[in-house]
């Protein structure tokens, strides 16, 4: 061991500080130092003069091996080990390199990686000093380690059977990386690390019900083991580098995880500073979820001022803020079908474009774009309930006599071929207000439009559309078949309105045209006119704009482009209407319809550094960049272009260089395998945060899954075949006086089983866990709903834990975001308000109440003992993953007998050994 540390070279930030921090800071930091002597930062430390370079013999070293208890250091606890002693003695006599207070190339977590020779195991034993490793764990808790850490799930009886008949780790390892389930437990982790959430938060926390495709595919990312900079990279600008596929438009839902403030978004207006203090906060958040999960780098602080701790400039800050700056988060649609979704994408970019004003690129096609040619037709007879009609030299029909309570017109339209018609209603002075009605507000009701063929069958309207719809009867009510609906213009009276209905086929006349009112009171169709077009493609749902009556040659260019758009926005919305339903995904958006007072930003906006983080003071304009600490050039980007933005920053964060990236997530699959990451602060490497116990051992884990080509299994399988993984957590009070903590692995982490796991453990055992995959998340509570503003109500209480949704696994569950679960929350569940890298871990007396008397508990302790029947063994087995001894048994049958057997089997689901792990 001592041949190995001589071979490297002694290093602060690795070796030296690790030991500083544990046994020394507490008495020698900066607030009342004991002896006035520092050894948390380098100036207090030498100005001293206990700590001389190059010389063993300084009071520094002489005091850590004094024989006098009441002399030595540290004080009140055992001496250190000899190897961290050697480490010191060696670190002076080459010079106590310190590097220097602030100096931002010189933290830890800022440094190359560089792979150190040797595996994981030669490396925990470098830094073990002389502590004794723990044995290796029973195959038994093998099994159940392995199987709750790649899956959340215990083990069958069969699978434990056939691992201690044959207990062949990486075979194991294998098959776990192949379930299905890994991919459901590892998305939840991911999900904690985002602050996922069904629901906005804040203070109406209304419902999200398109978040749940995020999930989905997370799941399948882990699953198909994507290459982690693609995973990166879609999750921050999928939908721009990969417009062809879907899933990186599902991918950006990662963006728009967080809380969102619904009022402030949605009914304040635009250019206020209470809307300005609600976007750049919104922007924050985006943000923030980016950096914490992807390089565990906190830069918040930065809002206001230069970080007091870390290198971001406040400068810094607001360039990762401006690549947002053209990004809200709502439900965007997408469609799993590549073909469709490539097509409805491009659409939709063409749609942005216009609406930013970009028309000069399509204005040649006015020369081409013209009106879809209607022709006015008068029916070759027609025939009309109680009332006269009076034809009009425009080819309108004028009803006249007698006002009756229903009306029906039935022409006749002898013509050639037909894709659609148009139905204009008129005015006349001779009708209440001039109509188009002739009740006496002028008011019009068309209950039902038909259209037969020749044989007197009805076609098929593909759609229908209008000029104006009144509230609650739209022109699709003219044609759902029902008479006591109706369209409806009222109280746009005393001008004309059109309908337009698009045959699903075309059709050949003559054609029998029905026009009823039903509905109401007089609400009679007072003078309409029919045209029908033969266009393949109509387009005119709605009337031109006045350019279009000017004659082509008088047009200014300015007219020429506001017809074009016009007509280009009529092709792309036909367009859209003629593609399969989509699905939704709440996403990040930069293009998607106003919602009240919502509205995309169309292009970038401007993002200014702000002073102190006032929107009222904005300072210089910021363009997009990284920070200067990471050795990575931020990529070129088109500053007027809000994916090119997230784009470039998508590639630094996910470039090979960005140390910060690599680190952390090799430290976050370490930390989920162990409890406790190499660095024990996931979500922060800055100063701030923790040290790594291990620094190479962190190096070795970001180098390994570089060099797979970002392979996350690839890493599971490293860690979990290595010794540190497969040792017992069995207790040595010799080693716990030097390391209670266990920061240097020399054995391994007695783990409780996390909220999730423990419910679907619970499942599981009771045989009723429902392995559906996939789908909207499922309410496990009692919902009710109110209109938009106010909070829905939850009750978690009244919910009936036998419904199927209560069966289904925990990542499945829908999350309000305000509102936890209360028998998950006591199990320390994420707190979805939260960028969660680290779950609190607790052990409490309300756990211990809520697993004997939860209904959920109950229940599942019932199908449990209805499964088990009268076999004790198979209890023990399902729940335990061993047999029971003799004693047990016995013990286990008398309480049944005196209790129930589901009570006993209740007993089984509340002790430790169910509970924790080892």
């Amino acid at each position: 061991m001592i041949l190995l540390l001589l071979a490297l070279q002694v290093d602060f930030d690795r070796d030296v500080k690790p030991i500083l921090t544990a046994s020394c800071v507490k008495c020698h930091g900066p607030e009342k130092p004991k002896g006035r002597f520092r050894l948390d930062a380098k100036l207090p430390a030498f100005k001293s003069g206990h700590l001389k370079p190059h010389d063993v013999n300084s009071r520094f070293l002489q005091v850590l091996t004094l024989e006098d208890p009441d002399e030595r250091m540290p004080a009140k606890a055992p001496p250190l080990p000899a190897a961290q002693i050697d480490l010191l003695r060696r670190w002076v006599a080459e010079g106590a390199k310190w590097p220097e207070d602030g100096k931002t190339d010189e933290h830890w977590s800022l440094k190359p990686i560089r792979k150190p020779e040797g595996t994981i195991d030669s490396l925990i034993q470098a830094r073990l000093g002389g502590l004794k490793l723990a044995p290796p764990a029973e195959p038994r808790a093998l099994i159940r380690r392995l199987t709750f850490t790649l899956t959340g799930l215990p083990p069958t009886p069969d699978e434990v059977d056939a691992f201690l008949a044959k207990p062949d780790v990486p075979a194991t390892v294998d098959r776990l990386l192949a379930s299905p389930r890994y991919g459901e437990r590892w998305a939840r982790l991911w999900l904690d690390a985002a602050h996922y959430a069904d629901s906005h938060g804040h203070d109406q926390d209304r419902p999200r019900p398109h978040a749940w495709p995020y999930r989905d595919y997370l799941i399948r990312a882990f699953n198909e083991d994507v290459p982690y900079a693609r995973f990166v990279q879609e999750q921050v600008a999928g939908d721009v580098l990969f417009p062809d596929s879907a899933r990186g438009l599902v991918a950006t839902g990662f963006l728009a995880a967080g809380p969102w403030d619904e009022s402030s978004q949605m009914h304040i207006m635009a250019d206020t500073v209470d809307k300005k203090i609600a976007q750049n906060l919104d922007r924050d958040d985006m943000l923030a979820t980016a950096l914490v999960t992807f390089m565990s780098t906190t830069v918040a602080c930065a809002r206001c001022h230069d970080h007091k701790f870390d290198p971001v400039s406040q400068v810094e800050y607001y360039q990762l803020q401006a690549c947002f700056s053209g990004v809200d988060r709502t439900d965007r649609p997408f469609d799993d079908d590549p073909a469709v979704n490539r097509k409805r994408q491009e659409l939709l970019r063409r749609r942005t474009r216009l609406d930013l004003g970009f028309v000069d690129e399509h204005v040649e096609d006015i020369e081409a774009a013209q009106a879809v040619p209607w022709t006015i037709v008068a029916p070759a007879s027609f025939r009309a309930e109680a009332s006269a009609l009076t034809p009009q030299a425009d080819g309108s029909l004028l009803a006249g006599g007698e006002r009756p309570e229903v009306d029906a017109y039935t022409c006749t339209l002898d013509v050639g071929t037909v894709t659609a018609l148009r139905l204009e209603v008129l005015t006349d002075d001779g009708l209440s207000n001039k109509g188009p009605g002739r009740q006496d507000n002028g008011n019009l009701h068309l209950s039902e439009f038909r259209v037969l063929d020749k044989d007197g069958k009805p076609l098929k309207i593909a759609h229908a559309s209008s000029d104006f719809d009144q509230a609650g009867w739209t022109i699709a009510h003219a044609i759902d078949g029902k008479m006591e609906t109706a369209w409806g213009v009222y109280p746009e009276i005393g001008r004309a309105h059109e309908a337009w209905f698009e045959l699903a086929k075309p059709a050949t006349g003559p054609l029998t045209v029905v026009l009823e009112q039903r509905h109401g009171r007089k609400h009679l169709i007072a003078r309409p006119r029919l045209s029908v077009t033969s266009a393949v493609a109509p387009v005119r749902r709605k009337p031109l704009p006045p350019e279009a009556l000017i004659p082509p040659e008088k047009r200014t260019p300015e007219q020429r482009k506001s017809l074009a758009a016009f007509i280009l926005r009529e092709r792309i919305s036909r367009e859209l209407a003629a593609l399969p339903a989509p699905r939704q995904v709440y996403a990040a958006a930069s293009d998607f319809p106003v919602q009240n007072k919502f509205s995309p930003a169309k292009k970038p906006r401007p993002i200014h550094l702000l002073h102190r983080g006032d929107v009222t003071q904005p300072r210089q304009p910021i363009a997009p960049g990284g920070l200067a600490a990471i050795p990575v050039k931020f990529p070129a980007f088109d500053i007027d272009d809000e994916g090119s933005r997230r784009a470039a920053l998508a590639a630094w964060i996910s470039d090979p260089a960005n140390v910060l990236t690599w680190r952390s997530i090799a430290n976050r699959v370490w930390h989920h395998h162990f409890g406790r990451g190499i660095c024990d602060t996931p979500s922060d490497f800055g100063r701030m945060g923790g040290d790594p116990s291990h620094p190479a051992l962190l190096d070795l884990l970001a180098a390994t899954l570089l060099e797979s080509g970002g392979s996350l299994k690839a890493l599971h399988r490293k860690i979990l075949t290595s010794d540190a993984f497969l040792r017992s957590s069995a207790h040595d009070p010799e080693a716990s006086k030097v390391d209670a903590g266990n920061a240097l692995l020399w054995r391994g982490n007695r783990q409780r089983l996390d909220a999730d796991q423990l419910r679907d453990a619970v499942l599981a055992v009771s045989g009723r866990l429902d392995l559906t995959a996939g789908g909207p998340s499922v309410m496990q509570f009692h919902y009710k709903d109110f209109d938009p503003g106010r909070t829905p109500i939850v009750d978690f209480a009244a919910f009936d834990v036998e419904k199927p949704e209560g069966r289904r696994r925990s990542v499945y569950r829908w999350v309000f975001r305000t509102l936890p679960d209360p028998f998950l929350d006591v199990f320390d569940a994420a707190d979805a308000s939260q960028l969660t890298g680290a779950r609190n871990v607790s052990v409490t007396p309300l756990q211990a109440m809520a697993l004997r008397n939860n209904p959920f508990m109950i229940k599942q302790s019932e199908h449990f003992a209805a499964r088990v029947g009268q076999d004790v063994e198979l209890a023990y087995r399902l729940a335990l993953s061993r047999r029971p001894t003799t004693e047990e048994t016995a013990a286990f049958r008398d309480y049944a007998a005196k209790h129930g057997m589901s009570t006993a089997c209740r007993v089984l689901l509340n002790c430790n050994e169910f509970l924790f792990l080892d």
